[in-house]
């Protein structure tokens, strides 16, 4: 395993070399092995904080997760769930809301409709099931609107993902983790895509993990690949139209 995360950190390195360098438009990576790539000396949480750190980003990034036509991104992301709350400010809500809009429109999206998603049950019930939607992120929403970015929100987490998927909006900013990838991978687990947001240049990879447990046995599914790839080409076509700086 730790010659594997070396190894995974050489090839990263040299294609973050090429894309700088403008050999190449965009990134698509197969699945890592984060424990594999700390053992080998990695000293991030995950891949997008060493892409961050290696292509000098000091704005806000997030990763973003597809499943066709419907984008999700988050708030906070590979932190334990005691700290999820720390991380819902009102800054954080509107950088994440900022940054999947524009990203939608450099993957073709011409007018993004994008929601926000509760932290708490129920939305928090007007305050009986927590505070956070009436003291920071229903203030997030109307202060993105008042710069006239058109999301709307919060809406109850277990409901607006229906709506997601019956084609009323084509993103949703979570608050964690898990609240956007369990339900995108019950929406469809063979075709996630993780997208890289916020970086400098495009970026993804299939959703799913490693799947150590069936290699060589010839059950993996392409799909999330072929897909990753897809949206590489797209997005990888309006970084070759940036001007080189």
């Amino acid at each position: 395993m730790l010659l594997g995360g070396g190894s995974v950190i050489q090839v990263l390195d040299l294609c973050l070399d090429a894309v700088i360098g403008r050999d190449i438009d965009a990134i698509c990576f197969a699945p890592l092995n984060k424990q594999a790539m700390k053992l080998s000396g990695m000293p991030f949480e995950d891949e997008l904080q060493y892409f961050a750190d290696r292509l000098k980003v000091t704005n806000f990034y997030s990763e973003f997760n597809t499943l066709g036509h419907l984008w999700t991104s988050r708030v906070s992301s590979h932190i334990p769930a005691k700290d999820i709350v720390s991380y819902i400010t009102k800054d954080r809500i509107k950088e994440s809301a900022r940054l999947i809009y524009q990203s939608l429109k450099s993957a073709g999206y011409a007018l993004p409709r994008v929601a926000v998603a509760a932290l708490n049950p129920h939305g928090g019930d007007g305050g009986v099931c927590g505070r956070e939607e009436l003291d920071i992120i229903g203030p997030a929403v109307n202060e993105l609107n008042a710069e006239g970015l058109p999301v709307n929100g919060p809406f109850p987490a277990d409901t607006i993902f229906i709506k997601a998927r019956d084609g009323e909006y084509d993103a949703i900013v979570t608050m964690y983790h898990d609240q956007g990838q369990i339900a995108i991978k019950l929406l469809g687990f063979e075709k996630g895509v993780t997208v890289h947001g916020g970086l400098p240049v495009p970026i993804t990879t299939p959703a799913h993990g490693t799947a150590y447990d069936i290699t060589g046995q010839n059950k993996a599914k392409v799909s999330a690949t072929e897909q990753a790839f897809y949206i590489a080409c797209r997005m990888g076509e309006n970084y070759r139209a940036q001007p080189v700086e």
